[in-house]
């Protein structure tokens, strides 16, 4: 029996008893009787950015494009999908915005999803940036504390030159065509709060439309970045992005912390994510975990601020993809996705189960996509890659319920196949194999890695 879903009303009846300010709910109350839209809790995934810069591991630009097609098949709102400076993620960048358009009979791939350009608060980085790609989103990002002030650029750039050279790059960024950019201020957590809201003062003035706040060490926890996004959000009335680490365990929750925050002081909220949690050092916020916190955890699963855009349905193929593509298996105790995650053994815990699954189990495993039984073929296996041939390549498609029109269509996809499988250094997916079929021009632009 599948649980019955849950509640969702606006902020009034949200957090009784756990510190919302007269003050917020006053505020929330007033735009609910002017018509005005409650805040909302949306996510920008910065797998292809912040998990791929990580450190030992790497995907290729057709593992970030089949990526960012499941971000949006998912719902997500944003993917931070690379560096638009970088020679390497030109034609990558400029290939998946070609996605976003009219395809011929295809259609465009990605329906709904923003794809943005992660870029240092440089204005001329941003202008070469527009000059060689087409991306039209942009986030800028700056260091804001003392220590990286100090010590990172070793006291050459005062608090007024940081504002400087970020209202300086959001300019550059409008002037080019971007559609928005967003502001971030690197190691925010360790920034006063004082000059944090100067910074998204200032980008707001010059036109950025958020303002990301960095927890980059994972220095806060939750009350402290509560209280701080609280603050800065009241103060300027900017949409906020978290962006949050785990060196201390403690990503998912603050991130969730910060971005409810801000919606109780009457603004939209942007938690940053990565799939499986990875990213830098000891990882970032996982989407996944994020997803389930807003919607089950005791008091914000009531707060209304999620707009339900996120499909969990299609967690479990998103999840196994990114670990596959990565080479990094999930863990067996990660939340909703983890091979343990709805295994039981102890006597107790699984008799409770039994009997009634909600003894045991605070969500079902239907709602992120598990439950259907996945054959592993133990005789004959034929594959296509760098070394296969047409009756090879005819025999995978066919399991795929795919043919080819005529003999040159089959040559050109067999020598996609062949690029792709030396890209990927792994066996292509159905994912990969689907994409190359239907957007071959594409996949030859994701596979000349060169300008």
């Amino acid at each position: 029996m599948l649980a019955p879903s849950l509640p969702a009303p606006w902020l009034a009846s949200c957090r009784i008893g756990h510190g919302l300010s007269a003050t917020a709910l006053s505020h929330l109350k007033s735009q609910q009787e002017d018509g005005d839209p409650m805040p909302r809790i949306e996510f920008i995934d910065v797998t292809n950015r912040d998990g791929e810069q990580t450190a030992r591991i790497a995907l290729s630009k057709l593992q970030k494009t089949v990526i960012n097609w499941l971000l949006d098949d998912m719902g997500v709102y944003q993917s931070e999908m690379g560096f638009p400076l970088s020679p390497h993620e030109r034609n990558y960048i400029n290939a998946n915005v070609a996605l976003t358009r009219e395809n011929g009979e295809m259609g465009p791939l990605l329906k709904r999803i923003q794809l943005s350009g992660w870029s240092r608060a440089v204005a001329a980085d941003v202008q070469k940036a527009q000059q060689q790609t087409e991306v039209e989103h942009f986030n800028l990002s700056i260091s804001t504390s003392e220590q990286m002030l100090q010590w990172k650029f070793r006291g050459k750039f005062s608090r007024e030159d940081i504002i400087k050279m970020m209202v300086d790059a959001v300019a550059a960024a409008k002037a080019g065509g971007a559609k928005t950019a967003g502001v971030n201020a690197e190691d925010a957590s360790r920034t006063d709060v004082g000059f944090l809201i100067d910074f998204a003062n200032a980008g707001k003035e010059a036109g950025a439309d958020r303002f990301r706040y960095c927890d980059t060490l994972g220095h806060d926890d939750p009350t402290s970045i509560a209280e701080r996004i609280g603050t800065i959000a009241r103060e300027t009335q900017i949409p906020i992005e978290l962006h949050c680490h785990n060196d201390l365990g403690l990503a998912v929750a603050n991130s969730c912390a910060g971005a409810v925050a801000a919606c109780e002081q009457g603004v939209d909220a942007f938690i940053n994510t990565t799939i499986n949690g990875v990213g830098e050092r000891a990882g970032n916020a996982d989407l996944v975990s994020c997803v389930l916190a807003l919607r089950y955890a005791a008091n914000w699963r009531n707060c209304g601020y999620d707009p339900g855009t996120i499909d969990l349905t299609k967690a479990w193929r998103i999840a196994n993809y990114v670990a596959d593509a990565f080479g990094l298996p999930i863990p067996i105790n990660q939340p909703g996705v983890g091979s343990n995650a709805f295994a039981h053994e102890s006597g107790i815990h699984a008799d409770g189960a039994l009997k009634d699954r909600h003894n045991y189990e605070l969500y079902d495993y239907e709602s992120l996509g598990r439950g259907e039984k996945i054959e592993i073929p133990t005789g004959r296996v034929i594959t296509t890659g760098a070394h296969g041939g047409a009756s090879g390549l005819e025999y995978v498609y066919a399991q795929m319920d795919l043919g080819f029109r005529d003999e040159e269509h089959k040559r050109e996809t067999l020598y996609l196949c062949q690029l792709a499988n030396l890209h990927n250094q792994a066996p292509l997916s159905r994912e990969e194999l689907w994409l190359i079929y239907h957007y071959p021009q594409v996949c030859k632009q994701l596979l000349t890695v060169t300008a």
